[in-house]
Order: structure tokens, then sequence, then C-alpha cells
């Protein structure tokens, strides 16, 4: 495994903010001494996992062939352009969540596989992204981001927290990770080192330093840090927009009082923008190689998200904000088949932009494994007997898309064996996890 230690990368500096620099051709970005006019070091291989709650249309979740042939259901429509980077895999499953078949019990443990506690205590596993961030993060700046898109639910359901729903990335068997609903604090942790840096513009910060660095590097080189800065300016302008109309996407509390109010109920006024905003946060992280390793919570486990962004095909005229999402999951219909590819076409807006970034001879993309996940297959009957799982990426090399994996009908289907293929593609290599003793073959 590399071992870059991170203190001694190359950053574009200004008061108070510290950008990590993108992979560049003449500049060892990575390496342990980052030298002008030497080749930059290979590119790491990242992590991110997306969930979204509530499963999926249960006969529209499906994949067939293979290549550019594979065929998909229409909940993955969204991810047509992506097929020969795709490994559609049917049949895995967790036995410790099968055991309270309510969400809680189901989703606390989507990550790690272990037991859950109820009757009022919390206890799950640490998750297998955290695991990562714990080894293979220490060489970044953040070890892991943890994003979501609605805030956790602290109350209880059936005898067990609701924030196992809320939570699928664990520090320890007792600590959820805290989750980050607001892009602004995000997009901080990113590239603010101090809290008195909260209100100035990161890219006024570091404009001197980038000047500087610019008559340094190749042409090539010059159009990508271009390209870098714009995407930052891009998600900082976003945010100061949103926090002009005092939407929760631009809540950043400042050192004496918050710049605006806080949303009262934490759901976001535009949800399209909010996940929008943290994908675009997610793949500036990887980027920069800030952070190896990202999870990514689109919405909770009996989530209360609603859709207005969305036209509704059963009630013409209308958004689907009619029904939340844990409500309008309960069946089949057409506005939940939207509900669902909305969220693909996050994973799709997220693998496009990775593609687009060059690190020498792979894309972003091709060096990163993209996890999307749910805790039940469908939501109507709560059906976690497989779960729906789907791989995108190339992991530096170490991953072959284009394929479709069944382990329905095998003994040994726990989806805690691809999280041991996963580590193992990071170098990190436990010998078992959560109920898992071998890895997938197939992966």
């Amino acid at each position: 495994m590399q071992t870059h230690h991170f203190s001694r990368r190359a950053f574009l500096r200004g008061l108070g903010v510290s950008m990590a620099l993108p992979w560049l051709e003449s500049y060892n970005v990575w390496g342990d001494e980052p030298v002008r006019n030497r080749a930059s070091s290979e590119a790491p291989v990242r992590l991110a996992v997306l969930f979204s709650g509530n499963g999926f249309h249960s006969k529209e979740w499906w994949a067939k062939g293979h290549g550019k042939s594979m065929e998909l259901g229409q909940v993955l429509q969204p991810l047509t352009d992506f097929r020969e980077k795709m490994v559609f895999i049917r049949g895995l499953y967790h036995e410790e969540a099968r055991k309270g078949n309510i969400h809680s019990s189901q989703t606390g443990n989507m990550l790690s596989g272990a037991p859950i506690a109820s009757g009022g205590d919390i206890r799950s596993g640490t998750s297998f992204d955290q695991l990562l961030a714990q080894t293979y993060g220490r060489s970044t700046k953040v070890p892991s981001l943890v994003l979501g898109c609605e805030i956790a639910n602290p109350s209880v359901h059936k005898n067990y927290s609701m924030l196992y729903s809320s939570h699928i990335s664990w520090s320890s068997p007792t600590t959820p990770t805290p989750l980050e609903v607001y892009p602004a604090l995000a997009f901080d942790r990113l590239f603010k080192n101090e809290v008195s840096a909260a209100d100035k513009s990161v890219l006024d910060a570091v404009l001197a330093d980038a000047n500087h660095l610019r008559r340094d590097i190749s042409r090539a080189d010059q159009q990508k840090l271009d390209e870098y800065l714009e995407s930052v300016r891009d998600v900082e302008r976003r945010i100061e927009n949103a926090a002009k109309r005092g939407e929760l996407q631009g809540w950043r509390p400042s050192l004496e009082k918050p710049n605006i109010l806080r949303p009262a109920d934490g759901i976001p006024q535009d949800i399209a923008e909010h996940m929008r905003l943290m994908c675009d946060i997610l793949v500036l992280g990887f980027q920069t190689d800030t952070t190896r390793i990202t999870t990514l919570k689109l919405n909770n486990d009996h989530s209360a998200l609603r859709f207005p962004n969305l036209p509704s095909v059963q009630q013409a005229g209308n958004g689907i904000d009619y029904m939340i999402h844990h409500l309008l999951s309960h069946s089949d219909g057409d506005d939940w088949l939207k509900v669902n590819q909305f969220f693909m076409e996050q994973t799709a807006y997220i693998s496009r932009k990775m593609q687009a970034i060059q690190e020498g001879p792979r894309t972003l993309l091709e060096n990163t494994m993209l996890l999307h996940c749910s805790s039940m297959m469908a939501g109507a009957k709560h059906d976690n007997d497989q779960l729906p799982v789907l791989l995108l990426g190339g992991a530096g090399g170490r991953l072959n898309g284009g394929r479709v994996v069944d382990y329905k009908d095998k003994s040994e289907r726990q989806l805690c064996r691809l999280f041991l293929s996963l580590m193992d593609k990071m170098d990190v290599r436990p010998k078992t996890f959560g109920d898992a003793q071998s890895m997938l073959e197939e992966v």
C-alpha cells in the first residue's frame, strides 16, 4: 500500500485555507516529496459508498448480459452509459439484518453485517468504510468523508433506535460516524483549516499560490489546474447563492453567530441541488486526494424526503411531494420508479464527472470503486433476502466491469464477503469481517 504522508504533499495555500492539488503530469503531487518537473505519482484507489433507503421498484431492479450488450431494468436506465464499468451483483444478504424485519434493524449493520442491539441500547459494528479509514485513510487530510442529505432520526421504532436507519457508517460498534448534512460545512472540511476562514472565498485565498504554480507546470497541467479551480469555484458559488436564499445547502455557522438561521426541520428546501452539491464535493475530495473514502447517504431508511422537483405521473401537474419517500416505497407505481431513477441519476452524475478527470493512464472513475446499495430490495415487503448491490469503476485496474454476478443459489452469499474483496483492492486485508471468512472470488 502506498504510504503518502499528507503533510508533505502539494497544496495551494492561503490564510486559513489549504487546497490539495489534483493529479498533474509535471508535478509529483501525491508523493512523499512534491517535486517540480517530475512525473506525478500513481493515483491511489478510492472507495465511494452511496446508499438510498427503502429499496427499489421490485420489478425493475435487474440486469442481464454483459458489456455493451448488457440489458438494464428501468431503475438502472440512468447508468446505461456505464454498463462496461458496472458489476451488477445479485443474491447477497446479511443474516443478522433479517432478525428484526424493520427498517432500523436492517440498516444499522448495512456496512458491517454485525448483530444489532435493541431495547434502547446502541450497538452495531465498525463498518468496513471506517476500517479502511483507520488504516488506508491515514494517508490523507480527511481519513473519510461521511455525507448525508437527511438529518438523523433519534426516535425509537418497535424497540430499535432509528439511529440505525440514519447511519450506515460506524467508527466503532457504539459510535455512528457523524453525518455531515450541510454542503457548506462539508466543503469547508475539504479546504478550510480554521473557523476564522469560514466566510472567506477558498479561491481568493489561494489565487497567488495558484498563479505561482502555473509558471512551473506544463500547458496540459495548466488547463487541468484551471478546470479544477473552476470546479471549486462553481461549488463555492452555489453554496453562497443558497446561503443568500436562506436554504439549508448554504448554512454555515460563523464564529460569533450563525450567518443565517438553521432550517427548522432539517429537510433540504431544494433536494436536487442539495444532492448535486454533495456529489460534487465527493468528486472534489477524490480529485485532490484529500480523502480516499467517502460515504454518501442520499436519504435515510424510513425516509421523510419528498421530491417536488420530479413531475408526478400519477398526479399530473404536481410534483412527487404528496407522499414521503417511505410511504411511496410501499407501491410499485410510476412515481416510485421516477424517484428510484432520480437516485440512480446521482450515481451516473458522479460517474460521468469522474470519467472526465484524467489521472495519468486512467481516469478517476477507473481508479475508484463506487458501491451503490440499499438495505432492502423492496420497501413494501421489507424484503432483504437478497440486497440490491452494484459496483462501478475500475479500482485502479483491479476490477473488471460489464458483468452480472449471481450468488442467489449459492450457500456462501454474505455481503461481507464483498466488503473483504473491496478492502483487498485497497491493500487492507483482515482475515475475516462480519460473518465472512473469505472474499468473493468473482469480484
